[in-house]
């Protein structure tokens, strides 16, 4: 018989690390896991100087929400450590955003701090700790599957689902993580929260970026790298110069206001071409997106990314995100160029229905349907990404109501 986190053992004999941020989300789950028996120890990372983010609404894994999972901790009654893990998260998150908005690109820091300080950094701390598990307080669901593996889902409640930003956990790490929440709502969580009688029963949800506290990046970034925001030139599609700009890390794809130039019609920005230093600005549909190639590719479906696109005769029909706060959309995921070989060739996406603002350095996450609780089969890093000459071919099945491609891994 096994127990609620799908382990064989009885859970006063179960020890489970939970992440802890001071959020409600985390402190529901500690106080659950203790409830139905199991050997609870919280761990809450310090990220980042959390001088700046005290008493400040929106806070993660700083000053006061450090103190709120500390006073959670001691109310439950389990033991809590506080880990220093400032240094790594400002070399693995923090500089790597930096980094990555001088080149142009639009990063998703939580993706990166997921998985190289909470499923790596702190599942390695719950090993130390003898912990079977680690659990945390994300709206995703993991469940296991025939074969004995587990797999990732989305959450129940659509609104808060986090698969986006989880997109790059490995399988080996799902064995090991549990997600209680995933099957909840938020407002099942708050009320569990004032039934355990907790003082973050109503506490602020964070931010994504939670080391930007004034929420201006481009300051963080100019702290992090003096000298980032160079000036150079704003020009439309044909290279023409309209005016200029003080930095292209001001700037993201997609962008219409704070351009500080005039014009007959309203001007985006369509990329950012930080060789150049030129900020390209055109009308919305030049916006549209319909291929992109992406970097670090991910595949957590059945088997492998290889054996998915053979036996979908080189052309794979799935559902992708490019960003967080929009619903998937049908595409096609095949090897680029001559990459005809298992491995070689660089991924690519063909969006059925193109996107707009789809900008270098976000996430495309693939799931196996478009709707309700999907399988999340992986994802990579949007290396580049422009418009199509011709229209894409939509998917067969993707036409009749959307009802999920047949893929390798996806849910019967």
């Amino acid at each position: 018989m096994r127990n609620s986190l799908d382990l064989d053992t009885r859970p006063a004999d179960t020890r489970v690390v939970v992440a802890m941020s001071g959020g409600v989300d985390s402190s529901v789950t500690a106080a659950l896991l203790k409830q139905e028996g199991y050997d609870v120890v919280g761990v809450t990372l310090q990220l980042y100087d959390h001088g700046a983010a005290t008493h400040r609404l929106g806070a993660c894994c700083a000053g006061q929400d450090i103190h709120d999972a500390r006073r959670v901790a001691a109310q439950i009654g389990i033991p809590h450590y506080v880990l220093d893990y400032e240094s790594r998260f400002k070399e693995a998150v923090m500089d790597r955003f930096a980094e990555s908005y001088v080149h142009g690109e639009t990063p998703v820091p939580c993706v990166d701090c997921n998985q190289s300080i909470k499923f790596r950094d702190l599942l390695g701390t719950a090993r130390e700790l003898g912990a079977r598990v680690l659990a945390t307080g994300h709206y995703v669901a993991a469940r296991a599957m025939p074969d004995g593996g587990r797999a990732l889902f989305r959450a129940r409640e659509e609104e808060r689902d986090q698969s986006y930003f989880l997109f790059a956990t490995t399988r080996e790490q799902l064995d090991i993580l549990r997600f209680p929440l995933g099957e909840r709502t938020k407002a099942e969580t708050r009320d569990l929260a004032r039934q355990f009688g907790l003082e973050v029963a109503d506490k602020h949800d964070s931010q994504d970026i939670c080391f930007v506290p004034t929420g201006r990046y481009t300051e963080v970034i100019e702290r992090l790298k003096p000298g980032a925001a160079e000036p150079g030139d704003i020009v439309d599609l044909s290279g023409r110069v309209l005016g200029s700009h003080q930095g292209i890390i001001r700037f993201t794809v997609g962008q219409r206001r704070g351009l500080g130039i005039a014009a007959g019609e309203p001007l985006y920005v369509v990329r950012l071409d930080a060789a150049s230093r030129r900020v390209v600005v055109g009308p919305r549909e030049a916006l549209r997106t319909t291929r992109m190639r992406l970097r670090d590719v991910n595949w957590i479906g059945d088997g492998t990314l290889d054996a998915a696109l053979a036996a979908a005769g080189g052309r794979l029909e799935v559902f992708v995100k490019v960003r967080s706060t929009r619903r998937p959309q049908p595409a096609w995921v095949h090897r680029a160029g001559d990459g005809t070989a298992a491995g070689t060739g660089e991924i690519e996406v063909e969006l059925v229905d193109g996107e707009e603002g789809v900008a270098p350095g976000q996430a495309c996450v693939f799931y196996d349907a478009l709707a309700g609780q999907a399988r999340v089969l992986g994802g990579g890093f949007i290396r580049t990404a422009a418009a199509a000459v011709e229209p894409v071919a939509a998917p067969t099945e993707a036409s009749a109501a959307r009802r999920g491609p047949a893929v390798a891994g996806a849910r019967r």
